[in-house]
């Protein structure tokens, strides 16, 4: 579990490094979307990566693991904005959004970690489009809460379905990352 440990960080550091570069060329514009646009966009990035494994081939040159990285980005985005609340501008600098994004990310990790313990790492011998599918049925479940004005009967929240995004995509870019070494 270690080795798992290890490996989170290292790509959730590609997904920081990227989430930094975004926000020097478009500063916290996403701090105006509304936590059901950031839910939209994960979709659509989801469901792109269902359709390049279901057809083979992409036809806009980049592959799935730029829309893993964005999954994980948007789903720290959403989770700070379940935290608080969609702005009128752009009102959050490049520390604040840093500081935000290192928290919801330890959260994510420590969930991993307990899950990790307790399913005895069985997402290792899954594969990526199943992982991409789980993310899918998250993504349609958080349409459904949000739908039904955040009320559940039954399950999670909206948050606990975005750290699970979180971690399945991590998941699936470690398993990506293996395929390549």
């Amino acid at each position: 579990m270690e080795k798992t440990s290890e490996q989170f960080e290292t790509v959730i550091g590609m997904c920081r490094d990227v989430f930094i570069r975004k926000m020097k060329d478009y500063g916290s514009a996403w701090r105006i979307l509304r936590t059901s646009s950031l839910t939209d966009q994960i979709y659509i990035k989801a469901n792109r990566i269902r359709s390049i494994q279901e057809k083979g081939i992409s036809k806009v040159h980049e592959g799935i693991v730029p829309e893993f990285i964005g999954i994980v980005n948007y789903s720290i985005m959403a989770l700070i904005q379940i935290e608080r609340g969609a702005a009128e501008e752009m009102d959050m600098n490049s520390e604040e959004s840093l500081r935000l994004y290192d928290k919801y990310f330890f959260k994510a990790k420590s969930l991993m970690e307990n899950k990790n313990h307790d399913y005895g790492e069985a997402w290792r011998n899954m594969r990526i489009s199943s992982l991409t599918d789980i993310i899918l049925m998250k993504l349609l479940r958080i349409k459904q809460i949000e739908d039904n004005k955040g009320e559940t009967y039954a399950s999670e929240g909206i948050d606990a379905n975005y750290y699970d995004i979180i971690n399945y995509s991590v998941f699936a870019l470690i398993m990506l990352s293996l395929d390549n070494n």
